[in-house]
């Protein structure tokens, strides 16, 4: 299909002047055409592969991956306008799988006639299997463009048939560069925007909106109509609700008690819990203090991370500072104590804590050694010299029999006695770093090891096995 230079109009742009100025700021300033997008440079930069499809009218079924406000309806209204195609736009939220087959049908006819559909699915994750499958022959047939837009994870939302036929393209938030750009453009046009009202506002100003945003272009500019609402309310005389100042003090009104985007049970929650963990393991605290503030801003129940902070403690820090177990499970009982706010701060110091002090995971990986050698090996007899011999008949049987009582040993230790089963020989889990106590721990065990390993030479025994 050739380019369109001038694409025709959707039913977005259909609508009357006077239904225009009913509506929101955000929708009257939706980009009619991909140089009219912010952000979004990765994506549709001039030559890109995915803007030269939609430009030249080639473009494929596909699934849109970003958070809110990034532009995922917004590209899926041009993928229609520069394809000369029908756009029907239905939410997961709302429809339900009869809706969804008549809007297929309905595609399917229109397809019969010689015109396309470009299907926008708004939050299809929320779609089950049988829901998701319904859209496969219709996309193999080629009635209906489907264009899916979710902010989780694809892979894990999204059945695996569905993401077959379709081309996964991840979107991001938009920077406040971005978002300060699409105020200007607001602001400075006469026909859908701002512009010809005579508002004043800086570049600061401006900037204060685009962070309160949070990467949300929407939230920007529904935080740009309330702000000039207000001014426009008291400026003017005899009425005129024309001109006036954006101020601090004007944006102090509107960005009071704003919330940051944060998805409780989403994928953005377990980024940012990775990130704690990641920092707290890298021994930065200053980041790990970060995300932790962020989750608790997110509103994430304190809880959880007292929970998460001490599997910290016992995974990453483990017996190289056998402290940190402590202060992580008293920090949770202050938690629960106190309450937030105040025992908020008791978990943030055990975060700092924990990224400060010194770091071994070889108790972990001792313990899953330890679990491997069982789940490979079965059930293998503990050998007779350990065993427990309360009556006559086991002592009769040899329970016990042999066994070195290691109080008795010189050095307190009976270096010659194996503690495994025979059939499994000497193993090696536990390897300490050389970090935190667990420096002294490994030059105690280092000698004892080589004691026992020269000791069951010398008394013929079965030598080690790591």
């Amino acid at each position: 299909m050739a380019r369109r230079s001038n694409p025709p109009p959707v039913e977005s742009d259909l609508l009357s002047v006077d239904n225009d100025a009913l509506r929101p700021l955000a929708e009257r300033m939706r980009p009619r055409t991909l140089d009219e997008m912010v952000g979004q440079r990765r994506l549709l930069a001039p030559g890109s592969a995915l803007r030269r499809a939609i430009e030249s009218g080639r473009v494929h079924s596909m699934v849109l991956w970003g958070p809110p406000g990034c532009g995922k309806t917004t590209l899926a209204l041009l993928l229609a306008k520069y394809s000369d195609a029908e756009f029907r736009a239905i939410s997961a939220v709302l429809s339900g799988l009869p809706e969804v087959r008549q809007v297929l049908a309905e595609a399917g006819a229109r397809f019969a006639q010689g015109r396309r559909t470009v299907l926008f699915v708004d939050e299809v994750h929320r779609f089950n299997k049988a829901q998701q499958d319904a859209f496969l022959p219709h996309i193999e047939h080629g009635s209906i463009l489907f264009v899916g837009a979710t902010t989780e994870n694809p892979s894990f939302e999204l059945n695996s048939a569905l993401l077959s036929r379709c081309r996964v393209h991840v979107m991001e938030a938009l920077s406040v560069d971005d978002i300060v750009l699409a105020l200007r453009q607001a602001l400075d046009d006469d026909e859908r925007g701002l512009g010809g009202r005579g508002l004043q506002v800086g570049g600061a100003q401006l900037a204060l909106i685009a962070q309160a945003a949070d990467g949300d272009v929407r939230r920007g500019l529904t935080l740009l109509e309330i702000a000039a609402g207000l001014v426009e309310d008291g400026a003017g005389e005899g009425g005129t609700r024309r001109g006036g100042t954006i101020t601090d003090a004007t944006l102090a009104q509107v960005l009071a008690d704003r919330s940051r985007r944060f998805d409780k049970g989403g994928e953005q929650f377990y980024d940012q819990i990775s990130a704690l963990h990641k920092s707290i393991r890298s021994s930065n605290p200053d980041a790990a203090l970060y995300w932790f503030a962020r989750m608790l801003d997110g509103g994430v129940d304190p809880v959880y991370l007292a929970r998460r902070l001490t599997r910290m403690a016992v995974e990453d820090i483990g017996l190289a500072d056998p402290r940190a177990l402590q202060m992580a499970t008293e920090a949770w009982d202050a938690y629960d104590r106190l309450g937030s706010p105040e025992g908020d701060l008791a978990l943030a110091q055990v975060v700092i804590y924990l990224a400060s002090t010194a770091k071994s995971n070889a108790a972990y990986r001792a313990f899953n050694a330890a679990r491997a050698d069982v789940g490979e090996h079965g059930t293998q007899e503990v050998p007779l010299h350990l065993r427990n011999a309360p009556t006559r008949l086991m002592k009769q049987l040899g329970y016990g029999s042999n066994y070195r009582y290691d109080h008795d040993a010189e050095g307190g230790i009976a270096l010659a006695q194996t503690g495994f089963p025979e059939a499994l020989g000497e193993r090696v889990y536990y390897r300490p770093v050389e970090r935190g106590l667990e420096l002294k721990l490994k030059q105690k065990l280092d000698a004892l090891r080589a004691a026992r390993e020269q000791a069951r030479g010398a008394t013929g025994g079965d030598g080690t096995q790591e």
